[in-house]
């Protein structure tokens, strides 16, 4: 059994070619799903971008980006439903207003800019992200303030700035983090703060890929199979919570969250071999 996949696009043209997806691949897309979904159930963040630098891995950065997107779409919704009594509109608003046009630019350059670069851009995402979680660990266990609150205006110019490392290297989510952490959000809150910002930059960049003519039914047929598999990692990881002490701000929480930017980490580097 095979599936019609996204194969290989020609940066100048826009233009597609296809080949089948082997039993083998299918079985990767499912896995790498499955693992995305637990991740960013469990530990809030990086299950996005652990999925697109593993597709990285496999495909060109563009088709990784543009096959993960409506996936990552889906299980971020899936989500929201399984978190939606701690979602506070007004919280996320200031989010939105930066994240959207953010993730729609990134879109537009990441079908413009060298593949080389989109692999360094989704290298150096992971790397900075490991360096601030680590100052910020060392700096609070020292009783120092690592965050002052941030206002609306700060947040939506951050999280422009997450918009466009999204859709160019699909690392925004560990950018966003940091930035929820500052406003307040903890727990569960969290969690579904950073679904529905996901939401609304993948639906952003989506379109963004669109317009450049490198995302179509085939596209969305790959996609389509990442996704069950993240809902799957969702309810797993969601079941998992309370047995595995990941509730609230936990050290497990907290060791978690640096296998994820690790692996992250040595997944970009493998795609730059």
């Amino acid at each position: 059994m095979v599936i019609i996949s996204l194969e290989t696009i020609d940066w100048s043209k826009a233009s597609v070619t296809t080949s089948l997806l082997s039993m083998e691949e299918l079985s990767i897309l499912l896995a790498l799903g499955l693992v995305a979904g637990s991740l960013s159930t469990l530990a809030g963040l990086g299950g996005g971008l652990v999925l697109t630098l593993a597709l990285a891995t496999l495909w060109d950065p563009t088709r990784a980006l543009a096959t993960a997107a409506p996936a990552l779409l889906v299980g971020n919704v899936h989500r929201i439903a399984l978190f939606r009594k701690h979602f506070d509109g007004r919280f996320v608003a200031p989010f939105v207003l930066g994240a959207v046009p953010g993730a729609i630019a990134g879109g537009l350059m990441a079908v413009a800019l060298p593949e080389t670069l989109l692999r360094f851009l989704i290298l150096g995402t992971a790397l900075a992200a490991t360096v601030h979680e680590l100052r910020g660990r060392r700096r609070a266990k020292q009783g120092e303030r690592t965050w002052r609150r941030p206002g609306p205006l700060f947040i939506a110019g951050a999280a422009a700035v997450a918009g466009v490392v999204t859709a160019t290297s699909g690392g925004g989510g560990l950018l966003l983090g940091p930035l929820l952490l500052a406003a307040g959000a903890r727990g569960e809150r969290f969690l579904v703060s950073a679904s529905s910002i996901a939401v609304c930059m993948h639906v952003a960049r989506i379109g963004a890929y669109g317009a450049s003519h490198v995302v179509g039914v085939q596209t969305f047929l790959d996609a389509g199979v990442v996704a069950l598999a993240i809902l799957a990692g969702n309810a797993l990881g969601r079941r998992a919570r309370d047995p595995l002490g990941l509730t609230g701000e936990s050290k497990r929480s907290t060791r978690l969250t640096y296998g994820v930017l690790g692996v992250s980490i040595t997944l970009a580097v493998a795609g730059l071999a």
